[in-house]
């Protein structure tokens, strides 16, 4: 039985390895308990035993953790910036078209009416949202002066 649960653990090992599923490591360690066992003449219900409980404690006590370091983390542009900013439209905006596109933060993107309107080149306006490389946008309502001020 050594050998079998030497080769377990190297097959559990490998299957990590080529995956890196986080799943058969568990199983890897589970099979060095059953060689532990092995070789100090245990029985093949203690082997198996130790395989079990060393496997499912393992797994219940590493996979969160491993979980939360595998986890694919957010990367951050910065391109949020230019959400709420105003911007000069620099080719005339047409949903229909598709055309559109706006000067802000020193770069060039392509836009589209938030409201569905066309905005001729020139206008300028107030990015309300972002999907991938595109902003949406609506115009800049030019502010009157307030009565008597």
């Amino acid at each position: 039985m050594i050998w079998f649960w030497l080769i377990a653990a190297v097959v559990f090992a490998v299957v990590e390895i080529s995956t890196t599923a986080m799943v058969s490591v568990w199983f890897s360690v589970g099979a060095l308990a059953g060689l532990a066992a092995a070789l100090f003449h245990g029985a093949l219900f203690v082997q198996l035993l130790c395989f079990a409980v060393v496997s499912a404690i393992a797994l219940a006590a590493f996979r969160p953790l491993a979980r939360k370091v595998s986890a694919p983390q957010a990367v951050a542009t910065n391109a949020d910036r230019v959400l709420g900013q105003e911007a000069r439209v620099t080719e005339d905006i047409d949903n229909d078209g598709p055309t559109g596109a706006v000067y802000i933060d020193g770069k060039t993107w392509s836009a589209r009416s938030a409201g569905g309107e066309p905005i001729p080149a020139g206008t300028m306006v107030r990015v309300e949202r972002m999907e991938g490389v595109k902003l949406f946008v609506c115009p800049v309502l030019a502010q009157t002066p307030a009565a008597g001020a």
